[in-house]
C-alpha cells in the first residue's frame, strides 16, 4: 500500500490519482492508434474520448455520493471539493456510475454527429480493459477496493491506519484489485484481437458487455462492501453492481445475436 508517491510542496500527489491520469493518456494513444490502423477520423473519435474521460469522472462521483448520502450529509461541499483537510483529491468512485454517463454521454454526440453509435463503442471497447488493469492497480497502492478475509496463500494484508486495516484488522484478504488488474489486462488484448478482426459492427461492445458482467457479478463475491451497496430478494442479497452486470449482460446478448443475424 503506498497511496502518497510524492509531493508538490505541502500537496500530496495520490496513486490512484496518477494511475487514473495514466489510464486515459494510454487511452487515448490506444486509440489514436487504432483510428490510423483502421482509417477513422481521430478528431471525433478524440472528442468522445473527452466526453467518456470526463463524463466517466463525474459520473462515478455521483454515482458514489448517491450510495454513500450518509457520508456526506451536513458537509455536502465535501462531495466535489478537492482541496480537504489539507490534501488534494477527491475519495470514492463508482465504476458503474461512470461508465452509465460516459455512454449516454457518447450517444448524444453520436447523434449530433451522425455517427454509427455500435461502431464508436466497438473502437472504445478495449480501453475498458486497458483502463482497469492501470487504474486497479492505484485501488491496490491507495487501499481501495479491497477483498473478503480468505486462508489461499496469496491472501493479503494491509498496515494499520489502512481502510482495509479498519474493518479486518491484520487478516489475509483478497487482493480483489489485483484480480481486477489482471482480468483487463486479459480483457484489452482480446477486444483488441477483435475489433481488429471483427465479423460485424458490434461485436466488441457486445462480448465487453457479456464479460464484463460475468466477472463484475463473480468479483463481488470477494470484494468488501458496506451494507449500502446490498438489497434484498427473495431471501439473497447480491450487491446493486451484480444488479447492473446482469442486465449489462442481457444487452449484450441482444447485441450480439442480433448484429451477428444481420451480417450473415
Amino acid at each position: 500500500m503506498y497511496p502518497e508517491l510524492f509531493h508538490i510542496g505541502s500537496i500530496p500527489i495520490r496513486s490512484y490519482g496518477v494511475m487514473l491520469a495514466v489510464s486515459f493518456l494510454l487511452g487515448v494513444l490506444y486509440i489514436k492508434h487504432l483510428t490510423s490502423r483502421m482509417n477513422k477520423p481521430f478528431e471525433q473519435y478524440l472528442s468522445i474520448a473527452y466526453i467518456m474521460i470526463f463524463g466517466g469522472v463525474i459520473g462515478a462521483r455521483l454515482f458514489y455520493i448517491l450510495f454513500h448520502l450518509s457520508e456526506f450529509s451536513g458537509n455536502w461541499g465535501a462531495a466535489f471539493n478537492p482541496f480537504q483537510s489539507g490534501q488534494f483529491g477527491i475519495a470514492g468512485l463508482n465504476l458503474y456510475g461512470g461508465i452509465i454517463v460516459a455512454i449516454a454521454g457518447t450517444l448524444l454526440y453520436c447523434y449530433i454527429k451522425k455517427l454509427s453509435v455500435l461502431d464508436v463503442f466497438d473502437h472504445f471497447a478495449p480501453t475498458l480493459g486497458l483502463g482497469l488493469a492501470v487504474t486497479r492497480v492505484g485501488c491496490f497502492l491507495n487501499g481501495c477496493c479491497f477483498g473478503t478475509p480468505t486462508e489461499l496463500p496469496w491472501g493479503i494484508s494491509f498496515p494499520p491506519g489502512s481502510i482495509p486495516y479498519s474493518v479486518f484488522h491484520d487478516a489475509h484478504i483478497h487482493p480483489s484489485q489485483l484480480y481486477s488488474s489482471l482480468y483487463g489486462l486479459g480483457l484489452f488484448i482480446l477486444l483488441h484481437f477483435v475489433v481488429i478482426n471483427r465479423k460485424f459492427i458490434g461485436q466488441s461492445i457486445a462480448l465487453l458487455f457479456m464479460i464484463e458482467a460475468v466477472f463484475r457479478f463473480a468479483i463481488e463475491y470477494v470484494r468488501y462492501y458496506e451494507e449500502a451497496m446490498h438489497f434484498s430478494i427473495g431471501g439473497i442479497e447480491p450487491t446493486y453492481n451484480q444488479l447492473i452486470s446482469a442486465l449489462l449482460f442481457v444487452v449484450g446478448f441482444v447485441i450480439y445475436l442480433v448484429k451477428r443475424k444481420a451480417s450473415e
